[in-house]
C-alpha cells in the first residue's frame, strides 16, 4: 500500500548532496508529487493529483521474475492478478458450460479439448491493451511517466535507472512508495527458486503448464488451482494447514470441498522438503505429510509457490484518499472495515464484513445469531450439477436491531451478489430491513432475502421449493 515519504533529510553520499544543492540553487522540487509504483494504488494516487493541478509524475519498472517473465504498466491486478486470473476462470466456467449445454440440448461434439496457447495468448493480447491504456490515461491527465527503478538520494530526490542503465535524477516535495508486493519463493527449499514458478509467471507462459502441484492454499493458490483443473489438466493443491486463512472456515471448507468434487487432488497436512529435476523437464517433489508422519514423492511437470496480494480495489481507494490528504484538503483515511472480495474459485465465495469466527470473538457467541441456508441454483436443476457446497451465511448481533455484521454466500456469480448488498452492510443494514427487501425471482441473490433459520435452531436449512 502507498505510504507518504516524510522524514527529516540527509545526506546519502555525494550524489544527494549535489541534488540538494541544485535545488537549492533553484528553490524548489521538479514535481509537487512522485509516485514509485505504477500498480492500482500508485496511479490512482497520481491522477487523483493531477486533478488538484499539481505537477505528478509516476516512475515504475518491472523486476522480471526469477524465470525471467516480466510485463508492463499497471502492477500485479493487471498484469500477473485480477485480470488474467478472471479471464482464465472464465475460460474454466465455460468449459463447464458446454458439459452443462447438453441437457439444455445442444449438441456438443466430444471429447472437447483446450488449448493454452489459444487462450493465454488472447488473454496475453488484453492486459498489453491495458498497458497502453493506463500510459494513455498518464499522458491525459498530464503526468510524466517514468520506466525506471529508482532509489532515494535523500528524502526528496530518487535516482531513477533505466533498464540500459542511464540514470535520472527527480526531484519531488512529496514521494509516494507503492510498489506493493511480489510472490516470495521458500528459498530454505532446495529447487524451490530454480525450478518453481509463481502466479508471476503462470499467466505469461506460452505453453500449457501440464500436471501442475500448487504450494499453498491461500486465493490465490485456490483460484489457480480451480481454473487449472477447470481446462482438464492434472491439477493438485498441497496445504500445510488451513485453506483460506483470514476467510470464514466453514466457507473455506466448503470452498475447498467442491474443488475436490471438481476435480483437484488436495494434500493436506503436508509441506515440501525438496524439488528435483528429471530428464525430460519433469519435476519430482518430495514432501513431508505431518498427519502420517511419512515422506513421499510424485512428479510434476509444473511447480507453483502462490502467495496472496493485497486486494486492488482497497489499493485504489487508498491512493486516492491519500492524494485528497495532500493536496485537497481532506482528512479522510481509508476505511478497512466490511470490504468485500470474492474468491474467484471454480464456486465462488464471495463475503463482506466479519467471519462467523471474527464476530464470535468480538461479541462473545451469546450475542451473535447466524442465518443461513443450503439452495440450488436453478441452472443447476436441468444441468443436474451438484450443488451440495452452494450455502450462504449471514452473521447477526442478536440485539434487536440486529445489525448484520457479515454477509457469506458459495454460488454462481458470488461477485456479483455481494457487491451489490455490500453497499447495504457498509450503511449499517439489520436484518429486519433485509427481510423487508423484495427479492428478485428466479436468482440466487433472492436466496439471502429469504434467509430464516438459524444455526442455534438446529433445524435444517435446505431450501425447498422455489
Amino acid at each position: 500500500m502507498a505510504t507518504l515519504w516524510r522524514r527529516r533529510e540527509r545526506f546519502l553520499g555525494v550524489p544527494g548532496r549535489l541534488c540538494r544543492t541544485v535545488r537549492a540553487l533553484s528553490g524548489k522540487n521538479e514535481y509537487d508529487l512522485l509516485v514509485i509504483g505504477g500498480g492500482s494504488g500508485g496511479l490512482a494516487c497520481a491522477k487523483e493529483a493531477a486533478q488538484f493541478g499539481r505537477k505528478v509524475a509516476v516512475l515504475d519498472y518491472v523486476e522480471p521474475s526469477p524465470q525471467g517473465t516480466k510485463w508492463g504498466l499497471g502492477g500485479t491486478c493487471v498484469n500477473v492478478g485480477c485480470i488474467p486470473k478472471k479471464l482464465m476462470h472464465q475460460a474454466a466456467l465455460l468449459g463447464s458450460a458446454l458439459k452443462d449445454a447438453q441437457h439444455y440440448g445442444w449438441n456438443i461434439a466430444q471429447p472437447v479439448h483446450h488449448t493454452w496457447s489459444v487462450m493465454a495468448h488472447a488473454v496475453q493480447n488484453h492486459v498489453k491493451s491495458l498497458n497502453w491504456g493506463h500510459r494513455v490515461q498518464l499522458q491525459d491527465k498530464k503526468v510524466k511517466y517514468f520506466n525506471m527503478k529508482g532509489s532515494f538520494s535523500d528524502s526528496h530526490t530518487i535516482r531513477g535507472l533505466t533498464k540500459a542503465g542511464k540514470e535520472t535524477i527527480v526531484t519531488a516535495e512529496n514521494i509516494v512508495i507503492a510498489t506493493g508486493g511480489r510472490p516470495k519463493y521458500p528459498t530454505h527449499i532446495a529447487g524451490a527458486l530454480e525450478y518453481g514458478i509463481t502466479s508471476d509467471d503462470l499467466f505469461w507462459l506460452k505453453e500449457s503448464p501440464g500436471k501442475t502441484l500448487v504450494v499453498g492454499a491461500s486465493y490465490v493458490s485456490l483460484e489457480c488451482a480451480g481454473f487449472l483443473t477447470g481446462i482438464g489438466l492434472d491439477t493438485t493443491v498441497m496445504m500445510r494447514s488451513i485453506p483460506l486463512r483470514g476467510f470464514d472456515q466453514q466457507m473455506a471448507s466448503l470452498v475447498t470441498e467442491h474443488m475436490e468434487h471438481y476435480g483437484t487432488r488436495f494434500l493436506k497436512r503436508s509441506f515440501p522438503t525438496k524439488v528435483e529435476k528429471l530428464e525430460g523437464n519433469r519435476l519430482q517433489v518430495t514432501w513431508k505429510n505431518t498427519d502420517l508422519g511419512t515422506e513421499e514423492t510424485d512428479c510434476f511437470d509444473t511447480v507453483m509457490w502462490a502467495g496472496r496480494p493485497e486486494l486492488t480495489p482497497t489499493a485504489i481507494a487508498a491512493g486516492k484518499l491519500l492524494a485528497r490528504r495532500l493536496f485537497g484538503q481532506s482528512s479522510e483515511l481509508m476505511d478497512y472495515d466490511s470490504v468485500p472480495t470474492t474468491v474467484f474459485t471454480p464456486l465462488e465465495y464471495g463475503c463482506v464484513g466479519l467471519s462467523e469466527e471474527a464476530a464470535v470473538q468480538c461479541y462473545g457467541s451469546d450475542n451473535v445469531e447466524v442465518y443461513h441456508a443450503y439452495y440450488k441454483p436453478l441452472e443447476f436443476t436441468v444441468a443436474e450439477r451438484d450443488a451440495t457446497q452452494c450455502y450462504i451465511k449471514m452473521v447477526c448481533l442478536r440485539e434487536r436491531e440486529q445489525r448484520i455484521l457479515g454477509l457469506h454466500f458459495i454460488g454462481p456469480n458470488a461477485g456479483e451478489v455481494i457487491q451489490g448488498f455490500a453497499l447495504g452492510i457498509k450503511c449499517g443494514a439489520t436484518y429486519p430491513q433485509l427481510m423487508k427487501t423484495v427479492g428478485i425471482h428466479p436468482t440466487c441473490a433472492e436466496e439471502i432475502i429469504k434467509l430464516h433459520i438459524t444455526k442455534r435452531s438446529g433445524l435444517d436449512a435446505t431450501v425447498t421449493g422455489c
